[in-house]
């Protein structure tokens, strides 16, 4: 761990449930995916989505009330969507994916 803050890529963690569902979808999704969270691994701020290309992905709070709390990203133009937090530390901020879906 390092002492200084740090910033893009953001390192990226998937939970178990997260990471089992993106695997059974096929190929091509799975791609989708990629693409869209490496988007967001290297944006200035996973909260905010100024340097994206939002012709590919959009993002929005969870919860209006809680901005600093779950967001959603979505991608394949909002056929498919994934639910993460940043956990914002001073060391090696993290951003944590917790559900995927795509329809």
């Amino acid at each position: 761990m390092s002492a200084e803050f740090t910033g893009p890529p953001w390192a990226t963690d998937w939970t178990k449930l997260a990471a089992e569902y993106r695997d059974t979808l096929p190929a091509e999704v799975r791609d989708l995916i990629i693409e869209a969270v490496t988007d967001l691994k290297t944006s200035r701020h996973p909260y905010r989505d100024d340097h994206l290309d939002t012709t590919k992905v959009s993002i929005e709070p969870v919860r209006s009330t809680d901005p600093r709390g779950a967001h959603v990203l979505y991608f394949d133009r909002g056929h498919g969507w994934l639910r993460y937090t940043f956990v914002h530390r001073t060391a090696e901020p993290q951003i944590v994916i917790e559900r995927v879906f795509w329809q």
